[in-house]
């Protein structure tokens, strides 16, 4: 099964040797589910051809806002909304569970009640997960036909499912603790308050649960897969 990777932003540099940039960090999350990948930089305008190039759709994370003005964010809308139609299985994660959810009809702010960063403890199919987390932003208003599946007090539209087509999460499965410290050592000084930077390096150790969120990102491919 291919995957077609839609890249909205692209990682520090400074980690981009160590450990890749977005499309990679989800590959290695992905590796052993007998996937193959092709990834299109989105953000610098480079789009596929259509919306049954690939078996399947992932539409990675990004510094930049669903609501922000850039050249590459209606194409990409009018992409999401094709792959749909196209009844291709898709999965957002972070900025790509936002502007998901934006093109299908639902709203995303800037949430003015703060940052998450870091390992974060979330509801998730009726069961307690840990994933880490890095985002401002929010859905505040679900489309239609939307339903939550995981939340928690900050952040209630946690993950989201549209019947066995479309699955978004706010998280980052594919971040481990190493990113966490990157991001808050390359991204988050004057941006995220200190003491959340302190609080998101004092449980880099902690074990999440990614590679169970990373399974079942994997069989919902594989559900959703044309035949």
């Amino acid at each position: 099964m291919k995957i077609g990777i839609l890249q909205t932003g692209h990682a520090p540099e400074e980690v981009l040797g160590s450990l890749g940039d977005y499309d990679t960090m989800f590959q290695r999350l992905l590796d052993g589910h007998g996937f193959t990948f092709e990834t299109f930089n989105v953000v610098d305008m480079e789009f596929p051809a259509g919306p049954t190039l690939c078996d399947g759709w992932l539409v990675t994370g990004s510094k930049h806002g669903a609501y922000e003005d850039h050249a590459w964010i209606p194409p990409l809308e009018d992409l999401i909304r094709a792959i749909h139609r196209a009844e291709r299985p898709m999965i957002g994660v972070c900025f790509g569970h936002q502007i998901i959810a934006q093109a299908m009809g639902g709203t995303v702010v800037k949430f003015d009640g703060g940052w998450a960063v870091g390992r974060q403890d979330y509801t998730y199919k009726g069961a307690p997960v840990a994933m880490n987390a890095w985002h401002q932003d929010q859905v505040i208003a679900r489309p239609d036909g939307a339903e939550v599946i995981a939340s928690n007090r900050f952040c209630e539209n946690a993950a989201l499912v549209y019947g066995n087509r479309i699955w978004t999460v706010q998280a980052h499965p594919e971040f481990g603790s190493d990113m966490i410290e990157a991001l808050a050592t390359h991204r988050g000084v004057g941006v995220v308050p200190d003491p959340q930077l302190e609080a998101a390096r004092a449980t880099l150790d902690a074990p999440t649960d990614r590679h169970r969120v990373a399974d079942d990102m994997a069989a919902f491919f594989k559900q959703g897969m044309p035949g």
